[in-house]
């Protein structure tokens, strides 16, 4: 994919040069750490290992300086890119205005609202502090690991991660962190799974607008978006670390759902399609 001239974000908080000691503050909790959980528990990591109160051994990046600064220059474009769509639909669709999310950049551990984290959590929302966290690295690893590469799959993390910040502003992460209280833990996996079914679906309509601007989608992009949606599918990822799969556990969708859900949305680039019976309407 490439960019006619693109928008630079101003909203990118570069914290890789700043490494936080020791290990998880108090205070974690709500929507954020049920996020930040449900991530770890589907990539099969011990979550003791990122919550515990000692950092994990450090490990030396897997990418080049200069590798780190194209990817943080792109992660910037992209993230322009979604503040540009989503402040279009807020205001023609919702008559609402779009707050844009800051997205913070951070090597090996951070802070934020919702407490620190580490890398292997991967790429997460915290709707305490609005803000979207990510190493770099797992754009090494999506690659590597999950055999997804490609700068659309990376764009697709970065625009389903901003959809969870368009759930926020639209009160249905509020919905589902009250409604998880009350109900069964596998009914609480449901809503969890349409959760991020539906932020896939954001995900998509991004694409679809972005397209009919300045992003422009050469051969193989699409495909690159679609194997990234599948890799991390929670059936996928459950077969790789355990061996077999249980339904019952998944939090994030199969990797057929997956790709449906950000094919419906990038297909249509109606925001509506992307409603889901277990969620309230995006109004």
């Amino acid at each position: 994919m490439r960019w006619n001239q693109g928008r630079r974000s101003g909203n990118v908080e570069d914290r890789r040069s700043s490494r936080i000691p020791g290990g998880v503050a108090g205070g974690l909790g709500g929507i954020g750490l049920i996020l930040i959980l449900l991530l770890v528990i589907a990539l099969g990591i011990d979550p003791g290992q990122v919550l515990q109160g000692t950092e994990p051994m450090a490990q030396q990046s897997q990418l080049s300086e200069d590798q780190q600064n194209q990817l943080a220059d792109q992660v910037s474009l992209v993230l322009g890119s979604t503040e540009i769509t989503w402040s279009e639909i807020f205001r023609d669709q919702l008559g609402q205005t779009y707050t844009e999310p800051k997205l913070v950049l951070f090597t090996g551990y951070v802070e934020s609202a919702c407490g620190q984290a580490g890398a292997a959590v991967g790429p997460f929302y915290c709707p305490g502090d609005q803000k979207v966290y990510l190493d770099l690295d797992f754009f090494y690893d999506l690659q590597e690991r999950y055999g997804a590469p490609g700068d659309f799959a990376q764009a697709y993390v970065i625009a389903h991660e901003i959809g969870h910040h368009v759930q926020n502003q639209v009160g249905t992460l509020q919905y589902v962190d009250a409604a998880r209280r009350q109900v069964s833990e596998v009914e609480a996996n449901q809503l969890s799974v349409a959760l991020e079914l539906q932020a896939d679906c954001y995900a998509g309509v991004w694409a679809n607008r972005a397209a009919r601007k300045d992003l422009i989608l050469e051969q193989g992009d699409v495909e690159e978006g679609l194997n990234a949606a599948s890799a991390i599918g929670d059936d996928r990822l459950q077969q790789q670390s355990q061996g077999y799969v249980v339904p019952d556990t998944f939090t994030h969708g199969t990797s057929a759902q997956r790709v449906a859900w950000f094919r419906k949305g990038m297909e249509t680039g109606n925001v509506t399609v992307c409603d889901s019976s277990l969620l309230p309407a995006i109004t």
